[in-house]
């Protein structure tokens, strides 16, 4: 008769016996993950670099506006426009961190994997969304809330500029959401983070071009209502129509004036519908990479 060969060994297994913090704790870590990956936090030295210089280019002009207001006594640069003189790096900031947001996941194909907890479809692209929005808007907040600091403090004649920095501030608010819905979509249809950074700087680049085309091309003709039509293909002046002088009143950032009366109505209905539009392409682009 053989001996017998199996052993049962005692590993220490158990059962968790902690607190459950349920799917929306889930959700809110997943962004606040996300976010602190944005800006390289957690990540090596390397990834550092890009997020915080671009941060301090978006610093020089309120620290520059700060010194001359010292000097010369009256405002530099306007709080409804910082974001469209600064759209460059914006538009860089939102190419070169877009996909780090997406691309690794999709790359390494985990998603499954944080699908079979609480978290959700829906949770999970939340929390990416969210996560590039609130780096976005820090992005833009923090040198709006220096300069009214500084100008607060110099003491400029005349009313601080309150209400334009208010303004200004929830235009950044929309910026941050709506850049952010266009740059984590279009970086989400490739796993590569190469290909997500050129398609998105593309992006913005095509949009920028063309409508600075044709509106000098409608101008050129005396057409200005369809010129005013031509700035709303680049999102940001956009965003600018449509929130800052179209709802709070501000002057437009653009060289030219923007569609009004009716026209105002119909750009923040196109500012609405390019979020859904973004926010839908996300939801199925993952729901695809999930089902495989």
């Amino acid at each position: 008769m053989s001996e017998p060969t199996g052993v049962i060994h005692d590993i220490g297994y158990r059962h968790y016996e902690g607190v459950r913090l349920g799917r929306a704790h889930a959700a809110v870590s997943l962004a606040v993950h996300s976010l602190r990956g944005v800006f390289g936090l957690g990540r090596t030295a390397r990834s550092k670099i890009i997020p915080f210089l671009l941060a301090g280019v978006m610093m020089l002009p309120a620290v520059v506006s700060i010194a001359a207001m010292a000097l010369i006594k009256q405002e530099v640069i306007g709080y409804t426009a910082y974001a469209v003189t600064m759209q460059a790096v914006l538009a860089i900031f939102l190419a070169s961190q877009s996909p780090y947001a997406v691309a690794p996941d999709l790359r390494f194909r985990v998603l499954p994997l944080y699908l079979s907890r609480p978290v959700t479809l829906a949770d999970y692209v939340g929390a990416k969304l969210a996560a590039m929005a609130v780096a976005m808007f820090l992005l833009l907040a923090v040198p709006l809330t220096v300069l009214f600091v500084g100008e607060v403090v110099i003491d400029l004649p005349g009313p601080a500029h309150t209400t334009a920095y208010l303004t200004g501030m929830a235009g950044a608010v929309v910026y941050a959401v709506l850049l952010s819905c266009l740059g984590v979509a279009i970086a989400s249809f490739t796993p590569r983070r190469g290909l997500g950074v050129a398609s998105v700087i593309a992006f913005y680049l095509l949009t920028s071009a063309v409508s600075t085309v044709v509106a000098a091309t409608m101008e050129s003709v005396n057409n200005y209502t369809a010129a005013a039509w031509a700035w709303m293909i680049n999102p940001f002046f956009l965003v600018d129509a449509a929130v800052q002088v179209g709802i709070f009143g501000a002057a437009p950032a653009a060289p030219t004036t923007y569609p009004t009366g009716a026209g105002v109505a119909v750009t923040i209905l196109i500012l609405l519908g390019l979020i859904a539009l973004s926010v839908t392409a996300l939801i199925l682009r993952y729901r695809k990479a999930a089902a495989r």
